[in-house]
């Protein structure tokens, strides 16, 4: 494969492993130059796993590092691998080589994991350093040729052919230098004394080491070698024990005493005083530990990390005032404490489920701990009343999935919290919570506040008047719970609803289309019905019964006497009429019902008053009292027909009334219809003076007819049998008939006139129908032969 940087023949270098796919955590491996640049080019990631580049996306293709940073990219259009950042080996791996990144691919549906390393290669960026850049070196003056003086080595932090290879001092004719291995295979240089040493002849020697790496171009460096002749000191200082082993806690503070070397020296004076000191120490050595120069005692500099550095091979060496030293060395281990909470890693989420879903993946987790032991040992678990389970899936991966099946209804949100926790003591724990959304499907039909509905409208009301308002309620979210209202078709084909009420689709209030009537419709019902815009969609139906109130929007009618006839009615009453005799009775009915339908009967006017009363209950017209021949012998009476509604509504009934001796004399009909009281108090003056004036001449005629006249009056009664007149009783001051006034129930009454006479005066009134059949107002009824006009009254 190839990659982009300017050098082109390490390039060669670069290979890469095909993925294998297979569950058993295949490999695949890839290298890189350190310090290639950010968006670099790694690989064609899609072609080596044998996927199209659309399926990275489509299958959410996640690239996570084991060393929990984000340091490569995957290009979900081109399937490439890139850099995320540029790459530093000696800041990844130190001295480790080969340095090799680990990384994991995971695809979703189906689910696939793949392991991947990634090796930086090391280029030549760093020269090799003396931790000193003079080195004091003091030699017997008896020491012979070929003896070896082991020197400081240098770091290069670069590692194989760009690492350090060799050492070089500048020519002179005493001293050459070897380069050599070390147990830890570094390169350290070694002095090697070719010729005897003269302290009288030269007292000081000065000798520059050079250290050399194995780049292409090499790079150096330097430092300086006094070399001081000293006289001789035949006793080297000696450790009582080496190596040292120690165990430290990484927890331990800096400045803490990690234990004291001891070293001896048989010499005496100052030949035989010991200083210490680090011996070829490295920076990581130099930078954790300090060494006491006279008390040997070893310190902390810096706190330990047991996931960085498990183990520290310290070189030490302890010198006498005579130049002579001794070497040793410490082991010290690094013992693990619980230290590093666990980490948890989301690389997959999905925050929102249908409600009806099986069992769905919720979420892709990766855990770790950075101890090891117990300590590095995790757990993951959520809450169980949760319907959430946690499935192990892969090494350390976790999958949340969906138990059963959830309801929105009851439980719109979950907050799940994943709690990993390690074995150490005292436990460590990490939490992550994710908020899980369950999406709503439609599986609630709308809901009516109430089975049925009874609602009330006054008659005669405006036309969309608000008459009420029905109300369902859906449990589900968003457009399945929205509802629209309507009207069902009623099976009904005499009721046109839709003539009589309209419905708001959005809102569920009624209006009335028209006035009602009371009269002619009293109650009505019909079927709503809501529904949501689910899909499908989901409905409910509830009853709605309208009652109409009754208004008192009907003015009593008089049944009898008939009002509009052309010529007025005219009852008789003999003068010899006890006290309380039945002059005639007003019948009267009301068509709205309750109270509306009280009727009352008053005595607005009358020619005589105190003569006559009429009962308020049932319209009867009685005598008050005895008549006398001072009466006048025609009469007017004006009553008042009145409902108890209100206000009240009223009719007005004319009464004229005549008085005869006995039924056989022959009476004038009263040709106007209404008159002025006080023309008729003039007429009946008038009637008086004539009648005074021919008193005495018809006193004997009278006599004589006195007799004629109670024969004629048995003879009429009898011939007048064909029409008999009924007359109710109604008890009360105020009766209610159920909306027909005066008359208990609804008749068609046939009003009978009399055959003999021009006048079409009323006699009584007879019902000729029951009300069950009273079922067609406008059906005809054959006359009777006792009557000239028939009414219909209900």
């Amino acid at each position: 494969m190839e990659s982009i940087h300017p050098n082109r023949q390490v390039m060669a270098f670069i290979f890469i492993l095909v993925l294998v796919h297979v569950w058993s955590e295949p490999t695949i491996r890839y290298s890189i130059m350190e310090e290639t640049e950010s968006g670099s080019f790694v690989a064609r990631l899609a072609k080596d796993l044998g996927l199209k580049s659309g399926d990275l996306r489509t299958r959410s293709a996640r690239v996570v590092s084991d060393d929990y940073k984000q340091r490569l990219l995957l290009d979900p259009e081109t399937g490439d691998l890139l850099l995320r950042e540029k790459l530093d080996r000696e800041e990844l791996c130190a001295s480790v080589d080969p340095c090799v990144l680990h990384f994991q691919v995971s695809l979703e549906k189906p689910m696939q994991y793949y392991q991947g390393e990634l090796l930086i290669q090391d280029i030549n960026d760093h020269s090799p350093e003396f931790p000193d850049r003079e080195m004091l070196l003091k030699i017997r003056e008896n020491s012979q040729p070929g003896t070896l003086l082991p020197l400081n080595l240098a770091q290069d932090l670069d590692v194989g052919s760009n690492g350090l290879q060799e050492y070089t001092v500048n020519p002179n004719s005493h001293f050459h230098v070897l380069t050599r291995n070390n147990s830890e295979g570094r390169k350290y240089p070694e002095l090697v004394q070719d010729r005897a040493l003269d302290r009288e002849e030269q007292a000081e020697l000065s000798l520059t080491l050079t250290a050399l790496d194995g780049g292409s171009p090499p790079r150096s460096g330097t430092a300086m070698v006094r070399i001081l002749i000293l006289d001789i000191n035949d006793n080297a200082p000696e450790f009582v024990k080496t190596p040292y082993e120690v165990q430290v806690l990484e927890s331990s503070p800096p400045d803490s005493e990690v234990l004291t070397v001891l070293a001896q020296d048989a010499d005496a004076g100052n030949f035989g005083r010991v200083s210490y000191g680090l011996f070829q120490a490295s920076d990581e050595v130099q930078q954790t530990f300090s060494i006491n120069e006279i008390t040997g005692e070893i310190r902390l500099k810096k706190g330990l990390d047991f996931e960085k550095i498990k183990s520290y091979h310290v070189k030490i060496e302890a010198t006498d005032g005579g130049g002579l030293s001794g070497k040793g060395a410490v082991l010290i281990e690094v013992v693990d404490v619980n230290d590093n909470a666990p980490e948890l890693t989301i690389s997959s989420l999905t925050s929102s489920v249908p409600e009806n879903a099986p069992e769905t993946v919720i979420s892709i987790s990766r855990v770790g701990d950075r101890d090891s032991g117990e300590n590095g040992k995790v757990i993951c678990s959520i809450p169980e009343t949760l319907p959430f389970i946690l499935k192990s899936t892969f090494k350390n991966f976790y999958t949340l999935v969906t138990e059963s099946p959830l309801d929105r209804e009851s439980r719109a949100e979950y907050n799940i919290t994943i709690t990993v926790s390690d074995m150490g003591t005292p436990r460590l724990t990490t939490q992550h919570t994710i908020t899980v959304q369950v999406s709503d499907i439609n599986d609630n039909a709308p809901a009516f506040t109430q089975t049925s509905y009874t609602l009330f409208v006054q008659e005669n009301n405006s036309p969309a008047l608000h008459i009420g308002t029905i109300s369902a309620t859906d449990s589900d979210s968003g457009s399945n719970a929205h509802i629209t209202y309507s009207l069902l078709p009623t099976h009904d084909s005499h009721l046109p609803i839709t003539s009589l009420v309209s419905i708001n689709a959005e809102n569920g209030q009624l209006f009335a289309l028209r006035a009602l009537d009371y009269e002619a419709l009293q109650s009505f019902e019909f079927l709503v019905g809501a529904t949501d815009q689910g899909s499908p969609a989901l409905s409910s139906q509830a009853l709605v019964r309208v009652q109409v109130l009754d208004a008192n929007d009907n003015v009593p009618f008089v049944l009898y006497p008939l009002q509009n006839a052309s010529a007025p009615f005219t009852e008789l009453l003999p003068k010899a009429a006890e006290p309380g005799y039945l002059v005639t009775k007003v019948v009267a009915v009301d068509r709205d019902s309750g109270q509306n339908a009280w009727l009352s009967f008053q005595l607005l006017k009358a020619t005589e008053p105190g003569l006559f009363s009429v009962w308020a209950h049932n319209g009867e017209v009685r005598t008050s009292r005895l008549l006398s021949d001072r009466d006048a012998p025609k009469h007017r009476l004006l009553l008042l027909v009145k409902d108890n509604g209100d206000p009240p509504r009223s009719a007005s009934v004319t009464l004229h009334v005549l008085l005869v001796d006995g039924f056989s004399q022959p009476y004038l009909p009263v040709l106007e219809v209404a008159r002025d009281p006080t023309q008729d108090e003039d007429l009946l003056t008038l009637y008086l003076v004539i009648a005074l004036a021919s008193v005495s001449s018809l006193f004997l005629l009278s006599v004589l007819l006195f007799v004629g006249v109670r024969l004629c009056r048995r003879a009429r009664a009898t011939s007048v049998g064909g029409c008999s007149l009924s007359e109710g009783h109604f008890p009360g001051h105020l009766v209610d008939v159920s909306g027909d006034g005066t008359l208990s129930q609804s008749y068609q009454y046939e009003v009978c006139l009399r055959g003999d006479s021009g006048t079409g005066e009323f006699k009584f009134l007879k019902p000729m129908i029951p009300n069950f059949l009273l079922q067609d107002p406008g059906r005809e009824i054959n006359e009777s032969p006792h009557c000239r006009d028939s009414f219909v009254f209900s």
